[in-house]
């Protein structure tokens, strides 16, 4: 299949290039390829012909959404417009990456695939758009939904946990910001094997299980040996710009419903330290 990826610089881009190697996979990104730019983004994507697009561009840093909302907007929602546009000009099925912050994030037992929108920050409610223009614009489209993503080589929560605790001896994590930790190596995996089944639909692929941030943090320094203090805090000892779901932990039933499964996140942290001293 020919697969041309939207944000292939980003961390999940390339793990899809790294997994979908049985695919002729065409990477994009900027400043070549701007999602924003609907004059110019059809003449890409025409001269690549793919038959599927994985768009995993988007303007992810929440924080700066929430500074900047109308950023936020024309990067994740007119730019998947203009993707889902393009991909319906070439007859191209498309898979785009939504978050667990389309939702509030006040459900204390998570969410599954058809619970609706209510998103409480500028990137849920630009991700929640982009979902809706995907709906409206695509009949052949995957939307897989996902959580707290890492990756190997880059800056991320377990990189700032560990930083700090060597630096100090000492952390502070909130404990009610519940989510599922997701390695992007299994992402990866699990989307590459989504796209052999031609069921189009909403998906919540994420590593198996829930927690908080601060027991995240616990089992990080436990799995890593690193000896430090994780003092529980509450989010409201620690503004931030944007305020993330409270409780957004995501369910796998459609995926499970496949036999398409993500293993438990704790065991997914064990394979991404093993690689990142």
């Amino acid at each position: 299949m020919r697969i041309l990826i939207t944000g292939a610089n980003g961390q999940l881009g390339q793990a899809l290039q790294r997994t979908l190697t049985d695919h002729a996979v065409i990477p994009v990104d900027l400043p070549a390829a701007d999602v924003t730019d609907r004059a110019a983004l059809p003449a890409i994507f025409a001269a690549a012909a793919p038959e599927l697009v994985i768009h995993c561009a988007a303007y992810t840093d929440v924080d700066g959404c929430a500074r900047d909302p109308d950023l936020a907007h024309r990067v994740n929602a007119h730019g998947t417009q203009n993707v889902a546009l393009a991909c319906r000009a070439l007859g191209a099925a498309l898979v785009h990456i939504s978050t667990n912050e389309v939702f509030a994030g006040d459900e204390p037992g998570g969410y599954e695939e058809w619970m609706p929108h209510a998103p409480r920050n500028p990137y849920g409610r630009s991700k929640a758009a982009a979902e809706a223009h995907v709906r409206a614009l695509l009949s052949r489209a995957y939307i897989v939904r996902t959580a707290w993503l890492y990756a190997p080589g880059g800056r991320n929560f377990i990189h700032a946990i560990l930083r700090r605790a060597r630096e100090t001896g000492e952390v502070r994590v909130v404990t009610d910001e519940v989510g599922n930790p997701t390695y992007v190596a299994d992402l990866a995996d699990a989307i590459g094997r989504l796209i052999e089944t031609g069921q189009y639909g909403v998906y919540h692929f994420v590593n198996s299980g829930a927690c908080s941030r601060w027991a995240f943090a616990n089992e990080i320094l436990r799995q890593a040996g690193v000896a430090a203090r994780n003092v529980p805090i509450l989010s409201s000892a620690y503004p931030r710009a944007s305020t993330p779901p409270p409780f957004a932990a995501l369910h796998n039933r459609a995926g499970a419903a496949l036999g398409i499964t993500l293993r438990p996140w704790a065991e997914a942290l064990a394979d991404y330290l093993r690689s990142e001293p």
